[in-house]
């Protein structure tokens, strides 16, 4: 067996892939070629390399240091922030919240007084006076 063909199968040999005829002529060329087997070897390390490091280990206390960073990074963010600012933010948020309701408040009572005072008379006016500019002949067709 050549030396090319040998390192085309020498993949599915190193991962026991050939088959049974094809595995015993390349363990033979193996046998009688130095470079060859040196190339098998080189091939074996760097694949198991490969699977070593396909599977990292995983840090148990990973998830412990990453939430201590997060809390330490809070802290610092309010510690950097003025005092009157840290209470006078939620303070000036809150007053416009309550200000707002209350405007809403006396918005809608406001309107519904106005809605109350209307009488049916009233509703009529405007269509009683058009029916003095106009004849009722028109009135009655449209």
């Amino acid at each position: 067996m050549k030396c090319n063909k040998v390192h085309n199968k020498l993949i599915f040999f190193v991962e026991g892939e050939l088959p049974g005829e094809e595995m015993q002529a390349v363990q033979e060329h193996l046998h009688h070629c130095p470079e060859c087997a040196l190339f098998a070897e080189e091939l074996k390390l760097s694949l198991s390399i490969l699977e070593t490091e396909k599977e990292p280990e995983i840090n148990p206390f990973f998830y412990t240091r990453v939430k201590a960073k997060l809390e330490k990074q809070d802290e610092q963010l309010l510690q950097r922030r003025p005092v009157f600012v840290r209470v006078l933010q939620p303070f000036a948020f809150s007053l416009i919240l309550l200000l707002a309701i209350y405007g809403g408040i006396k918005f809608g009572a406001s309107s519904a007084e106005t809605g109350k005072k209307l009488t049916a008379q009233q509703e009529m006016i405007p269509y009683l006076n058009e029916m003095d500019v106009e004849p009722l002949e028109n009135f009655l067709m449209q």
